[in-house]
């Protein structure tokens, strides 16, 4: 983050600064920051601004609290544009919205691509401590067997108002799935078309 190259002379000495939930991926707010706000930025982990109105500094959330954590930060093609994914410590917008942009931010599935991408990882690079890395060692049959019970689990769970125990069963089965699906070297995006393509025909 600190090799950071950008062309402060084609934006006046300001860069606009995206932010976007590092889970979600929803967009909160836009910002702008000089060289000093940046800095600032990498050395606190919280993401900082230059005023435009207060022509001063200003890290996010110094009065509510509600911070904005630095989880990584990219520099467009054309070196004047930054996007900073982060972790929003409360809501974003001052009236008290998730987002400057009145939308709600409480999705967490983007998740599912980080924990594909760990899936992955176990099975490129097993340990001998890694339950996935395990699985994949044990081929295909198992990892279907394991899926099926988990199925069953789940259908077991559903019959009865034990909404923990079925949330269990519910993330089980879905971290399963995953790995099968790894296993088979097929992504999700393949089964997101098959459920594109059937919406579409309705």
């Amino acid at each position: 983050m600190n090799n950071l190259t950008i062309d402060f002379k084609k934006v006046d000495g300001l860069v606009p600064c995206i932010i976007q939930d590092e889970s979600s991926q929803k967009v909160l707010m836009l910002g702008y920051m000089n060289q000093e706000a940046i800095d600032k930025t990498i050395e606190t982990g919280k993401v900082t601004f230059f005023s435009r109105t207060k022509q001063r500094i200003w890290t996010k959330g110094e009065t509510s609290g509600n911070f904005l954590m630095v989880k990584s930060i990219k520099i467009d093609c054309d070196q004047d544009t930054l996007l900073i994914k982060a972790e929003p410590l409360g809501p974003v917008c001052h009236k008290g919205d998730d987002t400057c942009f009145e939308e709600t931010n409480r999705s967490k599935t983007f998740f599912i691509d980080d924990l594909r991408t760990i899936i992955k990882d176990r099975k490129n690079n097993p340990t001998d401590k890694s339950y996935t890395a395990s699985l994949f060692a044990k081929g295909i049959n198992k990892i279907a067997q394991k899926v099926g019970e988990e199925a069953v689990e789940i259908v077991i769970e559903a019959k009865d108002d034990n909404k923990d125990l079925f949330l269990g069963e519910a993330a089980d089965l879905m971290f399963h799935y995953l790995i099968l699906l790894e296993a088979k070297n097929i992504e999700l995006d393949e089964v997101m078309e098959v459920l594109i393509e059937r919406h579409k025909k309705k």
